[in-house]
């Protein structure tokens, strides 16, 4: 087998199983890793927030800073209304760190798969302008439309599909590049090198768009609802 089919075989996104219903639904594998990826997430959670005290044990103090974190993250940029949305932010950045490292234990990055990018951002989007009619009112929410003047209303409607597409080919685009300069150095040269390189374009990388994907809604969620 050639760079070329190698590549093209890593590249596809594969169908773990099928659904015998409806002449069978194809489930893909990233699909499947997105499950096991939200289950160790779930599972360390519990573990993480078991018997808790009111003296903090090692774990107890690891979980409660990562929910510090996250809470003053979204009170610096959301203001008085973080509250709601911590939750939701914190949930996405640890899945999409999770879903970025996953190849660091021989599970391929579900952010590889275009339809897992493209429904992250569609939920973060959905979030975005659902908040603002839900907090600035009907009226208010429709107004946001012709901020800051009336004349640059059609650019601010189509914003609505602009932004589900900056966030999901952002994400989409830099875990799937990184994706196939890791194949590409693992075929041309299997051994050490991809070693160092891994620590950057898996590691390094991976955390960095999970960050940016965070960041970037909790920016747009901000301007809805300021």
């Amino acid at each position: 087998m050639n760079i070329k089919e190698e590549l093209t075989a890593a590249l596809q996104n594969k169908t773990a199983f099928e659904i015998p219903l409806f002449g069978g639904i194809p489930v893909p594998e990233s699909t499947v890793v997105s499950w096991i990826l939200i289950a160790a997430i779930t599972a360390l959670a519990l573990w993480l927030t078991h018997n808790m005290k009111k003296v903090p044990g090692r774990k107890q103090m690891v979980a409660e800073m990562l929910v510090g974190f996250i809470n003053n993250f979204c009170k610096q940029n959301l203001g008085e209304h973080w509250r709601s949305f911590a939750p939701y932010l914190g949930t996405m950045g640890i899945y999409l760190a999770f879903a970025n490292l996953s190849e660091f234990v021989g599970l391929t990055p579900p952010t590889k798969d275009f339809n897992v990018t493209a429904g992250l951002a569609f939920i973060s989007v959905v979030m975005i302008y659902g908040a603002s009619f839900r907090i600035n009112g009907l009226k208010g929410g429709l107004k946001k439309f012709a901020e800051p003047s009336p004349i640059v209303a059609p650019l601010n409607v189509l914003e609505i599909g602009i932004r589900p597409l900056s966030l999901c080919m952002r994400l989409f685009g830099n875990v799937f590049a990184s994706f196939v300069i890791m194949e590409l150095i693992k075929i041309v040269v299997p051994a050490i090198v991809p070693i160092p390189l891994s620590l950057y374009f898996d590691a390094f990388d991976g955390l960095i768009q999970a960050v940016v994907f965070v960041f970037l809604t909790t920016l747009f969620l901000g301007e809805a609802i300021e």
